[in-house]
């Protein structure tokens, strides 16, 4: 079969939008469904457009789709289906929480973990039907929704391939600024506000250190890996046999994942992320209030916070803080003091993302029973627009704080602070983040100018 997989592009700018890094959803199934004989091209439209000339050729078409780039998923899947006549699978974390919305666009809904159920969604298809038995799939069957029992969670992440982003027009592996690959998949911890369990389920299951060695061979001197699990270090032993493969091996790029803050206890495994080229780590600190970290139910404490911070800083280790404002237990104090944190102990960089009840998450499921979302653009639900009522205060100074802690974090003096300590990497940040930040208050102006109306209508009721 001819089949064209499709990444849709996200419509709003954000801080880091620099950085293009593909998803690897696309990719990987892509390569599975190549080795089984079919012809596969796949469109990240990050990276360019989508081929109509291919779309014409199709026999099968899938998107994936995360909640933010839905409303543009779900625009092509309405084409590809009206214009182009070509049956449509859509999967991804979104629709897979929402399957019932999703077929109101797809003729299949993959949910879950997708690899097994595409394969045999594809072999159902050459054969001329019989989705019934599928399990994880919804579909369609004489006007009735069909939501067949969900499929167990992978049990060997070892059987996955790597993925061939050769299947990507004008896109070489070799050639990738950064590239990205996944070593695990679950988190054993359950924040409200993710859907990371919901999605991979709670046990972390990883790749053997072997398998991801022979993949991480093939990085060219000066490359970047991102690695894109969820908690890269949530089996230290395991994180550790890798790195010290890392550096047995000699591994010539520079390489960084998302880690929680309290792997600053284990010093063997910080000098073990030194030597193997550690660039720089993402981590969720969510807030230096201690009250939200105990609703977020993170796990963590301020203090833990501070020392994490200095002590990744000492080994050499980049640092770029993610916090989340506008929980019930936020104040405009504690939401100031964040960036006072920030600023204090220097973190390379950060994200001030507004508090997002995302499908699949606890907070989705409890702020919908309250009433308390008002917005259900998916488009918005990217971490940078407010669509819930706040307990403390409006949307619309929320939405306010949260825009004025980005640009203070990138104000062009702390970009001329940090090149005068000879900082260059820091100071490019926030010179970089800065322009964004403007980009961003651009394209958002109609946005606050709802908020503002909303307001005005709330007081005047």
């Amino acid at each position: 079969m001819r089949i064209v997989c499709i990444e849709p592009r996200n419509p709003h700018t954000h801080v880091f939008s620099a950085f293009k890094l593909p998803r690897l959803a696309m990719p990987l199934l892509g390569t599975i469904l190549r080795h089984r004989g079919h012809e596969v091209t796949v469109f990240l439209e990050e990276w360019g457009p989508v081929s109509e000339s291919a779309l014409r050729e199709a026999d099968l078409v899938l998107i994936s789709t995360i909640t933010p780039t839905a409303p543009r998923a779900y625009a092509w899947s309405r084409r590809i289906r009206e214009e182009f006549r070509k049956p449509v699978v859509m999967g991804g974390p979104h629709v897979t929480f929402l399957p019932d919305e999703a077929l109101d666009y797809a003729d299949f809904v993959v949910r879950g973990e997708g690899e097994e159920t595409l394969v045999e969604l594809v072999e159902a298809f050459q054969d001329g039907g019989g989705f019934e038995g599928i399990a994880g799939l919804s579909f369609r069957k004489n006007g009735e929704k069909i939501h067949n029992p969900p499929r167990k969670a992978l049990a060997s992440l070892d059987d996955l391939p790597i993925p061939d982003f050769s299947l990507v027009p004008g896109v070489s592996p070799e050639r990738l600024r950064i590239y990205p690959t996944a070593t695990s998949r679950g988190c054993p911890y359950g924040c409200v506000f993710c859907s990371v369990i919901a999605m991979f389920g709670r046990k972390y299951r990883f790749r053997s250190a072997e398998l991801v060695l022979e993949e991480l061979s093939r990085i060219e001197p000066g490359q970047h890996v991102f690695i894109y699990d969820d908690n890269f270090a949530a089996n230290l032993e395991r994180t550790k046999a890798l790195l010290e493969g890392m550096v047995r091996r000699g591994f010539r790029g520079e390489w960084s994942s998302q880690v929680r803050i309290d792997i600053y206890r284990d010093r063997e495994l910080l000098e073990l992320m030194r030597r193997s080229r550690c660039f720089v780590v993402y981590i969720g600190l969510e807030s230096v209030n201690p009250e939200t970290l105990k609703a977020f139910r993170k796990g963590i404490t301020y203090q833990e916070i501070l020392e994490g911070v200095e002590t990744l800083h000492r080994y050499g280790i980049r640092v770029h803080g993610m916090f989340v404002i506008g929980a019930d237990t936020d104040t405009e104090e504690t939401i100031w003091a964040t960036l006072d944190f920030a600023r204090r102990v220097r973190l390379d960089s950060a994200q001030f993302l507004i508090l997002t009840p995302i499908p699949g998450s606890k907070l989705f499921e409890n702020y919908r029973k309250e009433g308390r979302i008002f917005d259900y653009r998916w488009e918005l639900y990217d971490g940078h627009h407010v669509v819930f009522e706040p307990r403390n205060l409006s949307p619309l100074r929320l939405q306010e704080l949260s825009a004025e802690l980005h640009a203070r974090f990138y104000s062009l003096r702390e970009a001329l602070r940090f090149l005068l300590r000879g900082d260059k990497y820091g100071a490019y940040l926030r010179f970089m983040g800065r322009r964004f930040v403007k980009r961003w208050e651009e394209e958002n102006r109609e946005f606050f100018q709802e908020l503002r109306a909303r307001t005005a209508e709330r007081a005047a009721a």
